[in-house]
């Protein structure tokens, strides 16, 4: 039985209307999940409010045990007053999966949101300069994030764990919230190649990051650390937010990436590669010239960021040979897919010209990071590619694959833009000689 299914008959007409009120006059009301108006596969209310249910007897406690996977939460409101502690679920055992975005390729909205809702953030308000010396919870939660694998913890909280799912396109879900009284945490076994960029006081955080990126370790991993606050000389380690980390790190490694290829030769064929994961297409083009980047979106009707649009909303960033100063107006996802893609080029030795077409439909029904974005993309890499001789060809086979019409991309994209000009400059050039 889906989760929708299930959830109907639980409903009173009473909880129907308060789980629906937040839609005020709108098609959520009439609709009450029942009828799916919006257009979307699954009611994302209904979803959320089904999996709550689930994990509410769980959590109705102060005193919670489980082992972490072991995972930590640094809030951003407030900063630099931030709220930090430990990610506690109500299991014990190997809780590995519920922190590793890694290994969530080919799970379904409903896995992901549902082991992700039973992890308790554990908060300690706290200033994210004061990391050394802050007391005994911040010293417990940096320990937490050095872990190698799940750890087990016993939280007491001064009231019941409760709120709402956080859901962002930037980090991966989060379940409910408590603040602590305190916590203890045992069976921490240290991950050595983290503990020693943290026993080094004189390496800057960048390095610490690259240098354990170039060790092997997972993105995931490497964000957790940055976020605790391990990582930069002595001096200067603070608390990085969750949801900043993130993309910190994301850009960090790609842009180290980045310019090394620019050194790379350029590819000599045109490759196109292609994944799909809850519902989103992934294009990723690669045309034998240097070095430019691209991300465009397109967000269809009744999907997160166009819930009530009546046409699909396309966004895009890029960047050309010299990269770009400012932050990229899609957000974190256009970092997470440069990493990727930087893996590729790195690989391959080579350099070229990267443009990546999403497709988000209305199965996407809710948020879970831009983790998504970069282990699709990835994916996509892994696979081997169909290769093209010429431009026309490739844009003609992405027309079978996309919805959307490829003039639209076009005139979305500027680097796909800025190539068929300058085409069109050396051939008018070749033509007047």
């Amino acid at each position: 039985m889906s989760p929708q299914s299930a959830l109907v008959p639980l409903l009173s007409p009473r909880e129907a209307e308060e789980v629906f009120r937040a839609g005020g006059d709108s098609i959520c009301v009439s609709c009450k999940g029942a009828h799916l108006l919006c257009g979307k596969e699954r009611c994302p209310i209904l979803v959320k409010t089904y999996i709550q249910r689930q994990t509410a007897p769980l959590l109705d406690r102060l005193d919670l045990s489980g082992a972490s996977p072991p995972g930590i939460f640094v809030g951003r409101y407030g900063y630099p007053k931030v709220s930090v502690g430990p990610l506690v679920p109500p299991v014990s055992g190997d809780t590995a999966h519920m922190d590793i975005p890694e290994g969530w390729l080919g799970r379904s909205i409903e896995e992901i949101v549902g082991f992700r809702f039973s992890l308790v953030r554990g908060k300690h308000r706290v200033d994210a300069y004061n990391v050394e010396g802050a007391g005994r919870l911040v010293d417990q939660t940096r320990e937490l994030a050095m872990a190698a694998e799940p750890a087990d913890i016993e939280a007491r909280f001064s009231r019941k764990p409760a709120g709402r799912i956080l859901l962002s396109d930037e980090i991966q879900p989060f379940g409910p919230s408590a603040p602590l009284e305190k916590f203890d945490v045992d069976n921490v076994k240290v991950e050595r190649r983290i503990e020693r960029a943290y026993g080094d006081r004189d390496l800057k955080a960048r390095g610490a990051v690259l240098g354990l990126y170039r060790d092997g370790l997972r993105v995931s991993q490497i964000q957790r650390a940055f976020s605790a606050g391990l990582f930069g000389l002595g001096r200067n380690r603070h608390f990085v937010p969750t949801r900043w980390s993130i993309t910190a790190v994301d850009s960090a490694i790609g842009i180290e990436m980045v310019k090394r290829i620019r050194d790379h030769p350029i590819l000599n064929e045109f490759l196109l590669f292609e994944a799909g994961n809850l519902d989103n297409r992934f294009l990723v083009l690669m045309m034998p010239f240097e070095w430019s980047y691209e991300l465009i979106e397109a967000w269809y009707p009744n999907t997160i960021w166009n819930p009530i649009g009546q046409r699909t909303v396309i966004l895009a960033s890029h960047e050309f040979y010299e990269g770009r100063t400012t932050y990229a107006e899609i957000g974190g996802c256009y970092y997470a897919a440069r990493l990727a893609v930087g893996e590729y080029l790195t690989r391959v030795r080579r350099q070229a010209k990267v443009v990546i077409l999403r497709e988000a439909h209305p199965g996407y029904i809710m948020p879970v990071g831009v983790w998504n974005v970069r282990e699709t993309v990835r994916e996509a890499l892994r696979l081997p590619p169909r290769r093209f001789d010429t431009l026309r060809e490739t844009l003609a086979h992405i027309q079978t694959k996309l919805d959307i019409p490829m003039d639209t991309w076009i005139a979305k994209s500027a680097v796909l833009t800025d190539h068929l000009r300058q085409r069109r400059l050396t051939e008018y050039a070749a033509i007047q000689e």
